[in-house]
């Protein structure tokens, strides 16, 4: 007999569009798994600069990504024994993250520890190649879109929140060149699956947005 696959749900977009948050309120809602892919490349930005590995050097970082020592749980994320949880979210290694995240080697690395999530009773992964490469047979897709003056108006009250003041400007200007990276790169570039839902997150509420996602998973229960 052969072993059913846990089902997916994918929700890609870019930074700030709520995917992560949204992916929470969806695993929370249906008691399913969830994985949170940016992590991973966050904690390879970490690594290289821990380890002085540059981020134009693709043949050391794909050696790093294989050999990453990361454990995840539900309160910390470690790496080589080392709660790394707040240090991996500041801006500069985002955007070290992304510079990364553009080689072959490194995505291909890390590919395999982004499907070993797909465990039962379901998986809510997010991401931005989630829908196009890493679950291509999701049941659902969602992409999720928000201009870059409200996603940076969003990160720059996260941190304010946090006590960390950035300059909204400089923030939008480093999504617009996170964005055209993330869409540029050669291997899995940031874009819908050609059967995603397309959800503009501008003018709703997070309630909104989780509306959403559990009427297209209706949806697909019903074909």
């Amino acid at each position: 007999m052969t072993k059913r696959k846990a089902p997916v749900i994918t929700i890609d977009g870019a930074s700030g569009t709520g995917k992560g948050t949204i992916t929470h309120c969806i695993a929370k809602k249906l008691g399913w798994n969830f994985l949170d892919s940016g992590v991973l490349y966050r904690v390879l930005a970490f690594a290289a600069e821990k380890h002085g590995i540059l981020l134009e050097d693709e043949a050391a970082l794909t050696t790093l990504a294989e050999q990453l020592d990361i454990l995840f749980s539900s309160e910390a994320i470690l790496f080589e024994g080392q709660e790394i949880t707040d240090l991996i979210r500041t801006e500069k290694i985002g955007n070290s993250a992304s510079k990364a995240s553009v080689f072959p080697g490194v995505r291909t690395a890390l590919l395999s520890r982004q499907r070993a999530f797909q465990k039962m009773p379901g998986l809510v992964a997010d991401g931005r190649d989630m829908g196009t490469v890493v679950f291509p047979d999701a049941e659902v897709k969602i992409f999720l879109t928000a201009s870059p003056e409200e996603r940076a108006r969003r990160r720059y009250n996260q941190l304010n929140m946090k006590g960390i003041h950035v300059n909204l400007a400089a923030l939008t200007e480093e999504l617009r060149e996170r964005d055209r990276r993330d869409q540029e790169r050669a291997v899995a570039p940031l874009k819908p699956a050609l059967d995603a839902v397309l959800i503009n997150t501008d003018p709703l509420t997070i309630e909104e947005v989780v509306e959403r996602v559990m009427r297209a998973l209706e949806k697909a229960k019903k074909q």
